[in-house]
């Protein structure tokens, strides 16, 4: 019998991280079953969802990844994962895909995200590509939602639009298939 945790790891990047990381759970009989790790400019981020073995102790674990991290100087974080099963919110829904993209300000996540919340969505993914400078071309979010069937798709289109107009933006709201279809490489 396995049990699942979500481990969280944090700290400045550098090579050999999830190597170390992933090291520890083989050592320890543990799967990795999904990872989420990126880089944000010097800062590595790393979300693991792990099944463990029943006998072994989340704190058990937990010392063992901070044991053999120290000298990395990470942030590390292990929590017990009660249920994978989804309680009506997560990815119940369709994907779409919403880019904004304009000058970098404060406050633009919050008053997007807050409509996209207000309507039940749930945003699944989100991506800023922030250069600054005075090309506002080059300042991007993009944000995967999960679109509920009984959203009122227009009317999240329209507030999603003059939201994006009084900020200064441009936005593009498209089902994430012909999202992809577009943007192949």
């Amino acid at each position: 019998m396995e049990k699942k945790v979500v481990i969280t790891v944090l700290g400045k990047d550098r090579p050999g991280i999830i190597a170390r990381i992933a090291r520890v759970l083989f050592e320890q009989d543990c799967n990795v079953e999904n990872v989420s790790q990126t880089i944000l400019q010097t800062e590595f981020s790393g979300i693991f969802i792990v099944s463990i073995p029943e006998r072994l102790a989340i704190d058990a674990l937990y010392s063992r990844l901070i044991d053999q991290t120290e000298e990395m100087d990470l942030h590390v974080y292990v929590k017990g994962l009660e249920s994978t099963e989804s309680h009506g919110s997560s990815t119940v829904g369709d994907p779409f895909v919403i880019t904004t993209q304009g000058p970098d300000q404060k406050g633009l996540v919050a008053a997007i995200t807050a409509i996209i919340a207000a309507h039940g969505v749930n945003v699944t993914n989100l991506q800023a590509i922030f250069k600054g400078g005075d090309d506002p071309s080059k300042n991007i979010m993009i944000y995967e939602v999960s679109i509920p069937p009984e959203t009122d798709r227009s009317r999240l289109h329209g507030e999603l639009h003059r939201k994006a107009e009084d900020l200064g933006l441009n936005i593009s709201i498209q089902h994430r298939k012909i999202f992809e279809a577009i943007n192949r490489i």
